[in-house]
């Protein structure tokens, strides 16, 4: 069976000044969050979570995705994305994992705004009103670091013991007043190459 949803949140956060300076363009961050019911609750332990990921994760997917394209504007506003979950006490940190983790899920997200990175993600378990967050990078250089970005929010009463809060996030923009260079230039200074930035 689909998931089954008992509500939905969108979260818009405008950033007009930080640092005491207005923003030249300001930062605007987007989460869409849907609270459902944990299709393994109450199961015990259940060593085969494929047919649940198979019957949830496509629509929560495409649902999640046309609201932050709405919020948006579409999918070619996006420049930094991510995703997240949080799993209720009675569930698994597992059952948050592979409703995000699972391309049935990120592609739909992946292909509306054209992107190449992988989400960066979160998964954890907590109580209700448990901060979540969704860690934002820039959908096609992993290595800026403008869009390193983290949306924060969290919903009074999700998710129950028996329920998953699972979350796409975006943004248009990065942080105002970036001033700390992005990745390649660390590696030039350190002498490192691209696929081997440790040097190990």
């Amino acid at each position: 069976m689909p998931a089954e949803i008992r509500k939905t949140l969108l979260h818009v956060e405008n950033t007009l000044i930080e640092g005491g300076k207005p923003a030249e363009q300001p930062l605007k961050m987007i989460a869409a969050v849907a609270v459902i019911t944990n299709p393994w609750a109450g199961r015990g332990f259940v060593e085969d979570l494929k047919p649940e990921i198979h019957d949830c994760a496509p629509g929560l997917g495409k649902m999640l995705t046309d609201m932050v394209l709405e919020a948006a504007g579409g999918g070619d506003k996006v420049e930094g994305y991510g995703k997240a979950a949080i799993v209720g006490v009675n569930g698994e940190v597992e059952h948050g994992s592979a409703l995000i983790h699972t391309l049935r899920f990120g592609n739909f997200y992946r292909e509306a705004v054209g992107a190449k990175s992988y989400l960066a993600f979160t998964n954890t378990r907590g109580p209700a009103n448990a901060a979540m967050q969704i860690p934002l990078m820039d959908k096609n250089d992993g290595g800026r670091r403008s869009h390193y970005l983290t949306i924060q929010l969290q919903v009074v009463d999700a998710p129950a013991p028996d329920e998953i809060m699972i979350a796409l996030g975006a943004s248009i923009g990065g942080r105002p007043h970036h001033r700390i260079g992005d990745r390649y230039q660390d590696l030039r200074e350190l002498g490192h190459d691209v696929d081997n930035p440790a040097a190990v």
